[in-house]
């Protein structure tokens, strides 16, 4: 684990999405060190729950963990791949408003709400973290297997929702870091069904170090950025 000495001790770390998968492994790998004051996950189900198609929820959120002292580290670790039988298209033929409006909400338009109401509270010197879980299939020069449609697509809206926030957020806070984080394929719920014999497949407990070693390593020079879990640069 990383000490986080590049983060000023006593502030806060937040998860958002802390009861998926990888969300409770990084609050439970935070928990861990003893350079943040307070360790914070929100979820459905957290004191201060919160809803991603309800923009006050993720208001009372960002509130609640400013008043806790400074937000040093924001982790958005949501996600939406699919629902009950209905798997990520794999042709054209299956493209529905329906699906693709669920994709974007999630993916997308949740996360840049949940920016919208925590970037402005973020410490306007020292080394300060935002950071969303995107995916590698969001990568449009990566792309050549096509299929995966709205994943892909609502994914690849959130790398856009950083890169131009980073440019905002700089203006206010030259210190602070807005990325976008690939994970890799995690053994959780969403890849569950579509991880294949042989593929390189991480636990959450595994995904959550890398990503917080990662986290630890950034500097200034690299707001804006899509990184993977080794911290290694990926295409937009």
């Amino acid at each position: 684990m990383p000490a986080f000495e590049s983060f000023a001790p006593g502030g806060v770390a937040v998860v958002i999405g802390a009861s998926g998968g990888i969300g409770a492994a990084l609050v439970s790998r935070l928990n861990e060190t003893d350079r943040f004051k307070t360790i914070l996950g929100f979820s459905r189900s957290s004191p201060v729950a919160i809803d991603l198609a309800d923009e006050a929820s993720l208001e009372r959120a960002a509130k609640a963990a400013a008043a806790e002292g400074e937000m040093r580290l924001v982790i958005d670790a949501t996600g939406f791949l699919h629902k009950g039988g209905e798997g990520p298209e794999k042709t054209w033929r299956e493209l529905d408003a329906q699906r693709l409006s669920t994709a974007f909400a999630m993916n997308a338009i949740g996360p840049a709400l949940i920016m919208k109401h925590v970037l402005p509270r973020l410490p306007r010197s020292g080394k300060t973290v935002f950071a969303t879980l995107s995916a590698r299939v969001g990568s449009i020069g990566d792309n050549r297997l096509g299929g995966w449609y709205g994943y892909r697509a609502s994914k690849a809206a959130l790398n856009q929702f950083v890169r131009t926030a980073s440019v905002e957020l700089a203006r206010r806070a030259p210190e602070a870091i807005c990325v976008a984080l690939h994970p890799g394929t995690v053994d959780t719920q969403l890849s569950a069904p579509f991880a294949k014999q042989g593929l390189d497949l991480h636990s959450p407990d595994v995904a959550a170090a890398d990503l917080l070693t990662v986290l630890d390593r950034l500097k200034a020079d690299d707001t804006g950025g899509f990184f993977d879990w080794q911290g290694a640069a990926i295409p937009w």
